[in-house]
């Protein structure tokens, strides 16, 4: 969805709402804009007046206005021409907006604008037909916002949320559902890292070396480790809210598993595979050269980690149990 600013309809509407004690969250979902837009809109366009303190609040035409000033400042660069030309001569020296912004003072500009103005310019229409943010150090087609924040709520959607999971799924009645984790290293090894899985009801451990951290990279490895299971045996995982884990309908659509997903912040609600990361660490320390790991050692440690006894299995290895479950599928 395009970036568009809120309007006054929109502003009036909060204010409405913030009137009648509306939580934000719910403001939020009745405009059809994200929580924290509402909540920064608040917090930038509240009035506030020290000697008229009981007028304090946020008013929906103050709001539109305070935004329409903010808006007019951002301009400058179109309306005032040397100021304009005297921008970009220095952009095409190679000097950063930071750079420029502190400078104008220096070099007799009576019209100062700040280095996120300058930003701003660079990447709007009239920047971009003059192809101006090919000359910051740093080039990128478009910017993302100062401000700007993954939209998590689309890539990990409420129905997703392990809230909603089956029964079945969190008494650990039922074979086939696992947790699935990154096991991180120290920074010289890498993008590379370990990733662990576990079923939940039968606690059988699987590791696999994974070269790369960007989610397309890791989902097809995962399908790849997975896919010759039956159906059956792995009708879901539950992971973290992790980037590492945005592409997870590839795995619905791949290979017919679903996914479920931890709250913001709450690894632990994924128990079973964090103890699983405790005890493969005894093998696997932070400071392992993970490019000197080979397929056979990271088979052992699996081998070792499912056939140690469980007290929560009455006392049987992973194996033994994940064997039992897999027999009552043929």
């Amino acid at each position: 969805m395009a970036h568009t600013e809120l309007d006054l309809r929109e502003r009036r509407a909060i204010e409405d709402m913030l009137n009648a004690k509306v939580p934000v969250s719910k403001i939020a979902a009745e405009i059809g804009r994200y929580r924290s837009t509402v909540y920064r809109e608040i917090k930038r366009n509240y009035f506030t007046d020290d000697e008229l303190s009981y007028l304090n609040g946020y008013y929906g035409m103050n709001a539109q206005r305070y935004a329409s000033d903010r808006r007019a400042r951002r301009r400058k660069l179109i309306r005032l021409d040397k100021l304009r030309a005297h921008v970009i001569d220095r952009l095409k020296t190679g000097w950063t907006p930071e750079q420029i912004a502190g400078r104008l003072g220096y070099d007799g500009q009576p019209v100062r604008v700040s280095h996120e103005t300058i930003y701003t310019y660079v990447y709007s229409a009239e920047g971009q037909s003059e192809q101006l943010a090919r000359h910051l150090p740093s080039r990128r087609k478009k910017r993302r916002p100062r401000y700007a924040r993954r939209p998590r709520g689309q890539v990990f959607p409420p129905d997703r949320s392990i809230h909603q999971r089956p029964e079945h799924v969190k008494s650990r009645e039922a074979f086939g559902d696992w947790e699935g984790d990154l096991m991180i290293f120290e920074r010289s090894q890498g993008k590379m890292n370990v990733a662990s899985l576990v079923e939940r009801k039968t606690r059988y451990a699987v590791l696999f070396r994974n070269n790369d951290r960007s989610s397309t990279h890791f989902m097809n490895k995962l399908m790849d480790v997975m896919e010759p299971l039956p159906q059956t045996a792995r009708r879901s995982i539950t992971f973290d809210r992790g980037f590492e884990f945005r592409e997870w309908r590839k795995l619905k659509t791949g290979i017919g598993t679903e996914s479920w997903f931890c709250d913001p912040q709450a690894p632990w609600q994924k128990g079973a595979v964090e103890n699983l990361n405790k005890r493969a660490r005894r093998y696997l320390p932070r400071d392992t050269q993970l490019a000197a790991l080979s397929n056979r050692y990271m088979k052992a440690i699996c081998e070792r980690l499912n056939g140690t006894p469980r007290k929560c299995l009455g006392w049987r290895t992973p194996t033994e149990a994940f064997r039992e479950e897999m027999m009552k599928l043929r």
